[in-house]
């Protein structure tokens, strides 16, 4: 007992020594921001962490604050012990060639890898020949001839049995909703549908407690908080403290696993039956597709190939789940500010499927609807889902722009902040406007990926971008065509800190059906 004692006192005693000079610090910060703004102070020995660390609730506004002070890219200074020393860039012509033109020399890089291990060697986190072999595995099964009809046969399916349901109920009781917490729900149950074959059945009328749902968000919370931590502290709160973010990281993390690969093996299962000829292959399944494509594929025999699959299910999992549930929050948040946008595209809805109620929307019909396009379009735009893309040199570079790139600057790309570029989208980026979308003949007007960044670009470009415009499709569409909603008066609507953008408190509505209105 003694012993232990000690041990805990002398593990505390270091912490509380490492500490002790972040909080003076940061104690002399605070006054020192009530005396200027602008560009943050780059402090001895821990250079400006003190004041990504107390922004760090609204870091992308706070990016964008310095973004815009310094013309639109900002040089950061990290601890001199941490090697971290951040370039933030929102210039166009410095995008496409980190993303695209000098792709080589940007990989991910250990330092990223470590923070977002959470997600294993995934698409998102891997680099070189694993992240050739995810990409090659991904993209097949995504291009797979059944796919696409699968996929819409279980968003028609949630929608009608789960998403309207509710909103029917909602509306006749007249009661708030947040409409972030029902995004969530259906994305997380289309998602394990699709991928893993498995309704979790979160979007129930009794809106049902699930521990994996919870896991996401409290995993992606604890991630950023480490994109402006020094690895050095966090990883002290994950191996010894086990305390306070890393601690629920931790924990989410096997949430996590423990759910898929529990549905990983009763996958493997049924298509084990299958190659010995015990039974039928049946319906489309995409665990299917990926052992299939797996089959030819040489992988690196220090990779297991149920943590390989584990880490393509739980990268698509969370690009898929949370980006969707993000854009779609932020695309009711807006239209719902901009009455004369939701005029608009109802009446697109009514010219398109006239006499068409209670059918099934053809995706493809959908897809031809411009100013729905257009303002889905601009919600991305505003409210990127995914913030930011990080990237590490492999040499010394010089952006387009100029600035010198050496190997300890992290690149961090602010897609959110290029959203509110005068330089990038004009003098009106700030306002919500669909039709900066359509052209002067009445088209979709497409701009370069490297400037509308949402879905990334290059050869890391998103391999989910027609799954993600599949269910915002559908979704926004119908729910427009059945309801009226507004904000709920005095709720406060903010970016949370989050490693996808999703609403700090929520996105609480009020709805009326349009059949009861007038």
């Amino acid at each position: 007992m003694a012993i232990s004692i000690l041990k805990y006192s002398t593990i505390f005693s270091i912490f509380f020594i490492l500490m002790m000079p972040l909080l003076i610090l940061i104690l002399l910060y605070r006054q020192y921001q009530k005396q200027r703004s602008g560009i943050p102070t780059n402090w001895p020995i821990l250079g400006m962490t003190p004041s990504m660390l107390i922004n760090s609730h609204r870091i992308y506004d706070y990016a964008t604050e310095l973004l815009l002070h310094s013309g639109g890219t900002f040089k950061g200074k990290g601890p001199w012990f941490a090697n971290m020393n951040p370039l933030l860039i929102t210039n166009p012509l410095d995008v496409h060639h980190v993303l695209t033109k000098n792709f080589s020399n940007y990989p991910r890089g250990d330092t990223f890898r470590n923070i977002f291990r959470f997600l294993g060697d995934g698409l998102i986190t891997s680099d070189g020949k694993l992240w050739e072999i995810n990409h090659k595995v991904t993209i097949s099964a995504l291009k797979h001839a059944c796919f696409q009809g699968m996929l819409e046969t279980v968003v028609w399916n949630k929608v009608e049995n789960g998403l309207l349901p509710i909103l029917e109920s909602i509306s006749e009781h007249h009661t708030e909703v947040d409409l972030q917490d029902i995004f969530q729900r259906f994305t997380f149950d289309t998602m394990s549908k699709v991928l893993l074959d498995n309704d979790p059945e979160c979007l129930s009328l009794d809106f049902p407690y699930n521990p994996c749902l919870k896991a996401f968000t409290k995993g992606e919370e604890a991630l950023i908080r480490r994109v402006v931590t020094p690895q050095s502290l966090w990883k002290l709160q994950q191996l010894i403290l086990r305390v306070g973010k890393e601690s629920k990281l931790n924990s989410a993390g096997y949430t996590l696993n423990n759910f898929v690969y529990k549905c990983i093996a009763q996958n493997q299962n049924d298509y084990d039956k299958m190659i010995n000829g015990e039974q039928q292959e049946g319906k489309f399944k995409f665990f299917t597709a990926l052992m299939r494509e797996l089959k030819d594929i040489q992988i690196d025999t220090s990779v297991h190939p149920t943590k390989f699959i584990r880490d393509v299910l739980i990268t698509l999992m969370t690009a898929g789940k949370d980006s969707t549930a993000s854009a779609l929050s932020w695309f009711f948040y807006n239209v719902a500010r901009n009455p004369t946008v939701e005029g608009k595209i109802l009446k697109e809805i009514h010219t398109h499927f006239e006499g068409k109620v209670g059918q099934r929307w053809n995706t493809e019909e959908l897809g031809k609807m411009v100013y729905l396009h257009g303002a889905l379009c601009e919600s991305l735009r505003l409210f990127s889902p995914v913030p930011f893309n990080y990237k590490s040199p492999l040499r010394q570079d010089i952006l387009p722009s100029g600035h010198q790139v050496d190997l300890n600057t992290k690149i961090i790309i602010s897609f959110y902040s290029m959203g509110r570029m005068k330089s990038v989208w004009g003098e009106d980026c700030m306002e919500f406007k669909p039709e900066r979308w359509i052209s002067h003949k009445g088209g979709i007007k497409h701009e370069p990926s490297y400037k509308f960044t949402t879905f990334s670009s290059g050869p890391r470009t998103c391999v989910g971008k027609k799954m993600a415009l599949t269910q915002l499709q559908i979704v926004s569409s119908i729910i427009i065509y059945h309801y009226h909603f507004e904000l709920v008066e005095d709720h406060t609507v903010l970016p949370a800190g989050s490693m996808v953008l999703s609403m700090k408190h929520g996105l609480k509505v009020k709805l009326t059906k349009r059949s009861e209105m007038n």
